[in-house]
């Protein structure tokens, strides 16, 4: 993807230098973003049974950008290190 793009975090819109930085081909945010890992037997158990949800914090990165003369929209997965 090559700018202009929107990014969004979470259904928010962010401001490039503000909100994130772009380096190369990625995207940094000044703090880490929170993932959801995965859920245990048991976690799994009590959301099939109704007794419990998943309400664990799992923030969203979203680009909009043109391709083509299209729009387009991609969901990107957050990352430890930067590759």
């Amino acid at each position: 993807m090559r700018p202009p793009y929107e990014v969004f975090l979470n259904g928010v819109p962010q401001v490039a230098g503000t909100d994130y930085d772009v380096v190369g081909t990625t995207l940094l945010f000044p703090r880490a973003l929170a993932r959801e890992g995965k859920l245990s037997f048991w976690r799994w158990l009590s959301m099939l049974l109704g007794i419990a949800g998943t309400y664990r914090k799992n923030e969203a990165v979203t680009v909009v950008y043109n391709h083509d003369g299209r729009r387009m929209v991609a969901n990107l997965e957050s990352r430890e290190d930067p590759v």
